[in-house]
């Protein structure tokens, strides 16, 4: 047997395209369009050479301080990462290990599947219905390993509220279920303080959409103070230093701007609602999205057409090669000057 036939082979994760023109619209990664906290401007300019030189905190411990007072709760119940995609993968590898199939969403954040792929876990993709909600999660089954779903989900925008994610919970003591709430600042309740009242549940967010700092890779979780320990356990066995001091600082002075954090929020949410009625008058279809983004489709032109039409503009969107969705396009919520250049060559594409 040679060395290449020992070797684990999958799939991997696909990100959005990251092209580098001067004059671009870019609006296929669901970054946040403005620059993050002044605060955090004033951070980095304090960060000397020996911040580089010496190890950072592994535990992240001024982070994890500031985002326990934030979310009113305690230190131990808060855990962190290289964004959220590390916590969640973290969280693959720790809790769904018992062989029994992980659910999760047919239609949702792909990387569900890879993780699943990667660390040999059993699992089952539930249906959406079919106005895009969540199905079958509330019944109480055997043989159900863990269960993980977007909330609001990807790429659809919709959000399920707290007494669903309850449902779920209570129907499933004897699982981890994890609430992935990247979106969840954009229009929903977060299911945080359900986190209180039930030992199997566990919230995951991240820096990267509504904080602006998508390039800093920060995220965390927060849940039972027995979840976290165990995540914990595991990421030390790993790697000790998995944030790096810049991150940590500069997550901290994010988090202490609330202001800021606010304003650039509803900045979104407000482009984001006149940005529908534009759509829905070119003829376009979509599910009320809660997120920083809006899952389209036009009756006339099919979503690969446009999103190869928009390209030749230096206009980039998320086009999706799935048969179940491969007609609509994923299009992130930009500043008002970006979406208004998509909407003039939308214009006059369609007449």
């Amino acid at each position: 047997m040679s060395w290449e036939e020992k070797v684990r082979k999958v799939e991997p994760y696909v990100p959005g395209e990251q092209p580098k023109f001067s004059d671009m619209v870019k609006l296929n990664t669901n970054e946040c369009p403005y620059p993050p906290s002044p605060m955090v401007e004033q951070e980095l300019k304090l960060i000397n050479e020996q911040e580089f030189r010496l190890y950072p905190d592994n535990e992240a411990s001024e982070l994890v301080h500031a985002l326990a007072a934030y979310y009113h709760t305690d230190s131990n119940r808060v855990f962190v990462g290289v964004g959220s995609d590390d916590v969640l993968a973290q969280v693959f590898l720790t809790f769904f290990t018992n062989g029994q199939p992980l659910l999760f969403p047919e239609i949702t954040y792909s990387f569900y599947e890879v993780w699943a792929n990667l660390y040999k876990i059993p699992y089952k993709k539930l249906p959406l219905t079919e106005d895009w909600h969540l199905d079958g999660f509330t019944n109480p089954a055997d043989q159900v390993g863990g269960i993980i779903f977007a909330n609001p989900n990807a790429p659809t925008g919709i959000y399920e509220p707290v007494s669903y994610v309850e449902e779920v919970v209570k129907a499933h003591p004897d699982c981890v279920v994890v609430a992935d709430e990247a979106y969840v600042d954009f229009g929903g309740e977060s299911a945080l303080p359900l986190t209180e009242k039930y030992d199997n549940l566990l919230v995951v967010q991240t820096f990267s959409k509504s904080r602006a700092m998508a390039g800093m890779r920060i995220g965390f979780a927060i849940g039972n103070e027995k979840l976290i320990s165990y995540l914990k356990a595991v990421k030390y066995s790993i790697n000790s230093y998995t944030m790096n001091t810049t991150s940590i600082r500069l997550g901290l002075a994010a988090v202490r701007d609330d202001a800021y954090f606010k304003t650039i929020v509803g900045k979104i949410v407000e482009t984001r609602e006149w940005f529908k009625k534009e759509m829905a008058a070119l003829g376009f279809t979509f599910p009320d999205s809660m997120t920083n983004f809006v899952f389209v489709r036009h009756n006339r032109v099919s979503g690969k057409e446009l999103y190869e039409l928009l390209r030749t503009q230096n206009i980039f969107v998320r086009h999706f090669n799935d048969p179940l969705i491969d007609d609509y396009l994923r299009i992130t919520i930009g500043t008002r000057e970006q979406m208004e250049r998509l909407l003039d060559f939308l214009r006059v594409y369609l007449g």
